[in-house]
């Protein structure tokens, strides 16, 4: 393989490790805050049981996700020299402006959420977890922004080859951001929801009796159960979007080979870019013309019309379909959980099962979702701007299999330890989990007996 190979595979690899952890940060870090609230508001102590259990989460998961994400800005250096020279005056700043407002902020409030419990004041402790939840959603704001607008670039000017900014506001609020930040902002939190509700349901199965765990349980599966509709609704909106910015993308996620009205949703086929056709199609007539224009006769633009500027079709097909079916899966899932605790207080054995397996299926659909939106993008870094091939450095290839063998083999122990951890903080917490002598005093000085917070 040839450097351009590549480099696309490591920078693919680090970006699909870096964005496990950022997914379940970014809406964990609100799990937190609603946790220290009803602490707070309520005096019950078992909100603070979960609240330390999943603080501990966070901070493993935090780690990880900074780490990772240095390297990324590396290969930027190494891999794609091309696109700081060419795209730096845009990419530069906005990197920036997340490490200046979103990355110190953090740092800096992350130290008392971790460490400060007991030696700030309760305010100050409340405050800092709320600052490190609006960080990590700041931190997506400014990363999507720029991904955002490499797919849909505008407010600049291109001279001599370099691109230079010259409206702000037009690059940073481009016209897919709002469709992406929404996605990405859903697809965290229901990331979050399922690990939470996952590794409850876990802790249950291991014969946890204590009242935390069913808890942590109800609240996540409640908020699952709400965030899968608005995720539907924020990703057909999304599409609109895509099908009116990047048609090329649109067909190649539908396996549209040449323009039709009243196109079909294809379900299953096996996309051949050699005959421009699909084989073994199972589809529903009209249905891909009419989610994606509300018009069942609704012209899609085939890839024909795309010829040289379009995408790799069957890694996009593909990978809009595991995104779309892990859906559909976790709606299900969400949905049946809710009513049996609704109406059960409780989850039958087999769906306690379904959730324990679902921990990371976030983790599955996010990756999937990733990958339509990245690929779908090429031939181009910075849509008609900037071809990735453009960018790619001149190192010899040796070298560059060298550090994506190193990576991988990294990146594989740093997920086994991830979530071996996970799983043992899990079964520890069925055994040792305790009640400080302090919060005992505090449940006798309101209405809740210490023996319900068992």
């Amino acid at each position: 393989m040839d450097a351009f190979v590549l480099s696309r595979l490591q920078f693919a690899l680090n970006i699909s490790f870096h964005i496990l952890f950022p997914t379940v940060t970014i809406a964990l870090g609100w799990f937190l805050f609603y946790f220290k609230l009803r602490s707070n508001l309520t005096g019950y102590p078992v909100w603070m049981r979960i609240y330390r259990f999943w603080v501990r989460v966070f901070a493993l998961t935090f780690a990880l996700g900074v780490v990772s994400g240095v390297t990324m800005s590396f290969q930027f250096g190494t891999n794609w020299p091309g696109f700081m020279e060419k795209a730096g005056n845009v990419a530069g700043p906005l990197l920036g402006y997340e490490v200046l407002t979103a990355f110190f902020l953090e740092a800096t409030f992350l130290g008392i959420m971790l460490f400060g419990m007991r030696k700030v004041p309760n305010w100050l402790h409340t405050f800092a977890t709320f600052v490190v939840a609006a960080g990590t959603t700041l931190s997506a704001f400014w990363i999507l922004s720029l991904n955002s607008w490499m797919q849909t670039p505008q407010g600049h000017e291109v001279i001599d080859g370099v691109i230079y900014a010259k409206d702000w506001s037009a690059i940073i609020f481009n016209p897919s951001f709002p469709y992406r930040f929404a996605h990405m902002l859903l697809a965290s939190g229901l990331t979050a929801s399922f690990l939470i509700a996952g590794l409850s349901a876990y802790r249950l199965f291991r014969g946890d009796d204590k009242i935390a765990p069913k808890i942590a349980l109800k609240t996540a599966t409640y908020t699952a159960a709400v965030l899968i509709p608005l995720q539907i609704f924020a990703g057909d909106m999304h599409g609109l979007n895509t099908l009116e910015h990047q048609p090329q993308k649109v067909a190649a996620m539908e396996g549209v080979w040449h323009t039709e009205q009243g196109a079909p949703l294809l379900l299953f086929a096996v996309p051949d870019e050699e005959t421009k056709t699909n084989y073994f199609e199972i589809g529903i007539p009209n249905m891909a013309s009419f989610i994606l224009t509300h018009d069942v006769n609704g012209e899609i633009k085939g890839l024909n019309e795309f010829e040289g500027e379009h995408p790799p079709v069957a890694p996009v097909f593909y990978s809009f379909r595991v995104m779309v079916g892990m859906g559909v899966l976790m709606l299900g899932t969400a949905w049946a959980g809710a009513f049996y605790l609704y109406r059960q207080n409780k989850l039958p054995d087999w769906l306690n099962k379904v959730f324990i397996g679902m921990s990371f299926s976030g983790w599955i659909a996010t990756l999937a979702g990733w990958y339509v939106t990245e690929v779908g993008r090429q031939p181009y870094l910075v849509s008609g701007v900037l071809t990735t091939r453009d960018a790619v450095t001149g190192l010899p290839p040796a070298n560059i299999a060298l550090t994506f063998t190193l990576y991988a083999a990294l990146y594989i122990a740093l997920l086994i330890a991830y979530m071996g951890t996970l799983t043992l903080m899990c079964r520890k917490a069925v055994a040792i989990e305790e009640i400080t002598q302090e919060e005992k005093n505090k449940a006798q000085r309101v209405r809740f007996n210490p023996v319900q917070t068992n």
